[in-house]
């Protein structure tokens, strides 16, 4: 996702050297970018929530 941004990112510029106005689409990019960064976090807290089935175990199933 943040990959498409950049390409977004990318034809802003190219918007803004030919002179066309591109504050509605900075907004919105800048939305997608603060909704990403939502999404990530989220998803980080729900892994670390959720855990694994070798947390705190090495290879072989042992817990140390």
């Amino acid at each position: 996702m943040r990959a498409h941004v950049g390409r977004q990112r990318k034809e802003i510029l190219l918007l803004q050297r030919a002179g066309i106005s591109t504050a509605s689409a900075e907004l919105l990019l800048t939305r997608m970018l603060a909704k990403i960064e939502v999404l990530c976090a989220e998803r980080d807290r729900l892994k670390k929530e959720q855990g694994g089935p070798t947390k705190g175990r090495v290879l072989g199933g042992r817990i140390w």
